[in-house]
């Protein structure tokens, strides 16, 4: 038996997420299948995370257990061939065993890219208004506000270093009861180490790096830069919100849209 580390990049726009569930596409089971046609053999492939519906990834980590005795070269080839064009796998390699795509992970980094309606004008605009375009839209989220860069910026600072993040973590009694009752509570504090907003072009850009995420805390965390960005929270309501550790104190969960699983680090483990 070998185990094996894939990292892969889909566009998560017609996935219902990674996890396999029945009768939906995901990525978990498309994946699956295409092992499965390529060498026959019945693997379940456990992914660094669970990115939801419409959720993408440019390097989303997974590993298994295999026996075939393939090439890494050859099996990376044989499954983008059948593979459909939304999902590639960019490398394909033989690990310890003791690796595992989640459990081995020291930190992960996620974007999440927002189209700034009213911004200043220039192409596009019509009457003060820009328009999102159809090559950006499924990629982004299309907020009609004008946003105060500044403001988002210094909010965003202030989740850098070892905090509770239980107001950012999404209330989902739907996947509790998946996980079963029994399941234990995420521990919900976390490191951060880089918490920016930048502009690269007609987009709005936050990135993030950490020790770990819990369930919609990135888009709940861009939902709430966005409510300081249209100044309707305070910059220093930043701090007040993290401390309260309560959901209902924080700002809306972004679209799933425009967030993307960039990189999962695993220092030495591999």
């Amino acid at each position: 038996m070998t185990n094996w580390k894939m990292t892969l990049s889909y566009d998560g726009t017609g996935f219902h997420g990674w996890q396999v569930q029945p009768g939906r596409l995901t990525v978990q089971g498309v994946l699956a299948a295409a092992i499965e046609q390529t060498t026959g053999e019945r693997v379940l492939p456990q992914g660094s995370g669970r990115t939801d519906a419409g959720v993408h990834a440019l390097g989303q980590v997974a590993s298994f257990g295999m026996e075939s005795p393939i090439p890494a070269e050859n099996l990376m080839r044989a499954l983008n061939r059948v593979l459909p064009a939304s999902v590639r796998v960019l490398r394909a390699e033989m690990v310890s065993a003791g690796f595992h795509a989640r459990h081995s992970a020291v930190r992960k980094t996620y974007e999440y890219r927002i189209f700034e309606r009213r911004g200043k004008g220039g192409e596009g605009s019509l009457r003060g208004e820009r328009i999102c375009s159809p090559f950006v839209a499924p990629y982004a989220w299309d907020c009609r506000w004008e946003l105060e860069l500044e403001a988002m910026e210094t909010a965003a600072a202030m989740l850098c270093g070892t905090h509770d993040f239980s107001s950012f973590a999404a209330s989902d009694p739907d996947r509790a009861q998946r996980e079963g009752a029994s399941a234990a509570r995420p521990n919900p504090v976390k490191t951060i180490d880089v918490s920016e907003v930048r502009r690269e072009g007609e987009l709005l850009v936050y990135r993030v790096r950490g020790s770990g995420f819990l369930h919609h805390m990135v888009r709940n965390i861009v939902g709430t830069l966005v409510e300081v960005g249209r100044g309707s929270l305070g910059v220093e309501e930043m701090g007040t919100i993290l401390a309260a550790k309560d959901r209902a104190v924080a700002g809306p969960t972004a679209p799933a849209q425009g967030l993307f699983l960039v990189g999962v680090e695993y220092g030495d483990l591999v």
